[in-house]
């Protein structure tokens, strides 16, 4: 257990957290949430010790042992990939080393002797002769073959160095877990092996995360981080945000009986419980939920910009052809005698692992890059808007403030009064409209192309991993306006539940050609396993 009292942080006139008094208790998985900015990372550093808290402090259970997924994917270079696996259990590691340094002793005493037989005693006590094997377990689920166990981590590329310091954290069932985007940079694979590993782990997990269904799969509470304040939910994400609404819309509504509140909430609870899996973790969120009554359910402060793609035409039957398209980068062949022909109402996935042949794809049906060979024809109906993945050339001319950066996209109405009301609904409120569009952050500037496609009234979308530097609030506005969206799209995303909830159509680039199903994405995954 990881109890924090009182804790205080300022920087500055800036105060990240104020009298924040928690218990992290065994057998559950937190997934902590807030705004891009709130401090999430920096509140793991702190119940961590890498960072002090001004006041108050942070107690470990005695005897318990913490573990943290570094970040540094560059601090192990030198050392093999097993070894850097079981450094993740520091006392472990220490006393193997001070084992291997008696035995190599050429005069070797008495006193070295029961030195030894005492590291021994406490090597086996600390599970040491599993170790190896534990660590190699590990890195197989996460997809790091035999073969590279014994190389250096400089050898390795960097999602494998990713995936080893991953195993690291969770290398010897350590009591406190801290994970901090522990999904970034893993393929599906090892994202389905790592929450089926969390769903089976006993002790305590504290989670970043900004992928939906991983933090509807594995965790049991939620931990929101808002105005300074940590406040601990029953129930995985999609639970706290369903029922931060239902608790706004009964505030809104004071006057009905609460015998029907009552009902609404029983109602909501069996709803969620029921499309539990059947893990035991599931069981006993189950049993929290069954435990919730009105008075825990709460609304958020949380602010969602709003997302709404309106198609100022209506859509013909004859929307895109592409024939044969074939492309190749630095002497790598990208695309390779790609055909496909969208259609009308299709909300097209482009999914796999291979990010320079969607990106391609993209750059050349928008007219940004020319192909090889091949040709594409968009049909006379059709208007498009585009989001690519690097978007730092939209925001190179130097326009004096946001509100002139978005007239530029705005034809109809080009007012003061029309651009801030459009900015503010984004969440650019008062002075923040007068920004320059240079300074902006990465998921400021995610919201101002939103804003773009959105003036358009395009009947065709184009999104090249729209998720990117955007917080849980932002993601679920994008996912809920394309869920609405009355016109076709094609899109590229990592986030598991955007795809699946948005798309009727996966595509994948694979090395032997299209794969194109007429599916969903959890339907699709299914389809590649059988």
């Amino acid at each position: 257990m990881i109890t924090v009292n009182n804790v205080g942080l300022r920087y500055g006139d800036r105060k990240l957290f104020e009298d924040v008094n928690i218990k992290f208790t065994p057998g559950n998985c937190y997934g902590l949430i807030g705004a891009n900015g709130a401090g999430k990372s920096t509140f793991l550093k702190i119940l961590s010790g890498e960072i002090e808290p001004q006041t108050g402090n942070v107690a470990l259970s005695p005897g318990e042992r913490l573990a943290v997924l570094k970040q540094n994917h560059f601090e192990y270079e030198e050392h093999e990939v097993l070894t850097v696996v079981i450094m993740g259990h520091t006392r472990l590691y220490q006393v193997m080393q001070e084992k291997d340094a008696i035995y190599m002793k050429a005069d070797f005493t008495d006193e070295d002797g029961m030195k030894a037989a005492e590291l021994e005693g406490e090597f086996a006590e600390l599970n040491g002769w599993e170790a190896e094997s534990e660590a190699a377990i590990l890195l197989k689920g996460l997809g790091i073959s035999e073969e590279l166990h014994q190389k250096k981590m400089a050898d390795l590329s960097g999602g494998e160095k990713v995936k080893v310091l991953l195993a690291q954290a969770l290398f010897g069932q350590p009591d406190v877990l801290l994970l901090d985007e522990p999904t970034n940079h893993l393929d599906i694979k090892a994202i389905q092996w790592l929450e089926e590993f969390l769903i089976n782990f006993d002790n305590t997990v504290i989670v970043v995360s900004h992928d939906r269904h991983f933090l509807n799969k594995v965790c049991t509470h939620i931990a929101d981080l808002d105005y300074g304040k940590i406040q601990i939910y029953v129930g995985n994400y999609d639970f706290w945000y369903e029922s931060s609404q239902l608790a706004s819309r009964m505030a809104s509504d004071a006057n009905r009986k609460k015998e029907e509140k009552i009902k609404e909430l029983q109602g909501f609870i069996a709803r969620f419980s029921a499309n539990a899996s059947k893990s035991k973790q599931a069981t006993s969120r189950k049993k929290l939920l069954d435990k919730i009554t009105l008075d825990d359910i709460r609304p958020s402060s949380r602010r969602y910009p709003f997302v709404g793609f309106t198609p100022e035409r209506e859509i013909g039957n004859d929307l895109l052809r592409v024939e044969g398209l074939t492309k190749t980068i630095d002497g790598e062949k990208v695309l390779d005698n790609i055909s496909f022909t969208m259609n009308k109402e299709d909300k097209i996935a482009l999914v796999g692992t291979n990010e320079l042949a969607k990106t391609t794809l993209f750059k050349i049906i928008t007219g940004e890059m020319e192909a090889d060979s091949g040709s594409f024809k968009w049909g006379v109906t059709t208007s498009q808007a585009y989001f690519p993945k690097d978007n730092s050339s939209y925001f190179e001319n130097d326009e004096p403030t946001l509100v002139d950066w978005l007239r530029q996209f705005s034809p109809k109405d080009q007012s003061e009064s029309f651009l801030r009301g459009f900015l503010g609904r984004m969440l650019f409120s008062g002075e923040e409209v007068l920004k320059k569009p240079s300074v902006l952050s990465g998921g400021e500037k995610v919201r101002c192309m939103l804003s773009k496609m959105m003036l358009s009234g395009a009947n065709v979308l184009l999104l090249d991993e729209p998720t990117n530097h955007l917080d849980l609030e932002s993601i679920t506005a994008l996912n809920n306006g394309l869920i609405n969206y009355k016109g076709s799209l094609i899109f590229a995303s990592h986030d598991h539940q955007f795809v699946q909830t948005v798309a009727n159509r996966i595509m994948e680039i694979t090395p032997t050609g299209l794969v194109d199903k007429q599916m969903t994405y959890d339907e699709y995954l299914e389809y590649q396993a059988q």
